[in-house]
């Protein structure tokens, strides 16, 4: 019997007008990196920034866009902006793609 992979281990949807994922943002982490996949399929996202004055998200758009390859201005914080759970939306970019990019930098991450 062989095992087949899960086809996606974090939440992502296909918005209105791009990908859509949920997020659990660890502030003042010692580097900004992606923590993993919580067991309700949130990814979570370490930040280094503390969440002072919307430096935290600031620089969770500035990760995000380095992850997925899109410019900065693509990524928007739809809910959340003030806690540590967040839903984002990735601009023009279908859920597909954004899951590919995401699974291939935790892989090169490693």
């Amino acid at each position: 019997m062989r095992k087949t992979a899960k086809k996606r281990e974090f939440k992502l949807h296909d918005g209105e007008r791009g990908a859509a994922l949920t997020i659990r943002v660890t502030p003042r982490a010692r580097k900004t990196e992606i923590g993993g996949v919580l067991d309700d399929g949130t990814l979570r996202v370490r930040i280094a920034a503390p969440p002072v004055e919307g430096k935290a998200n600031k620089a969770l758009i500035t990760f995000l866009a380095k992850v997925l390859g899109v410019r900065k201005n693509k990524i928007e914080i739809v809910a959340g902006k003030k806690g540590l759970d967040k839903i984002i939306s990735v601009l023009e970019m279908p859920a597909e793609e954004a899951e590919d990019r995401i699974n291939t930098w935790m892989q090169n991450q490693k």
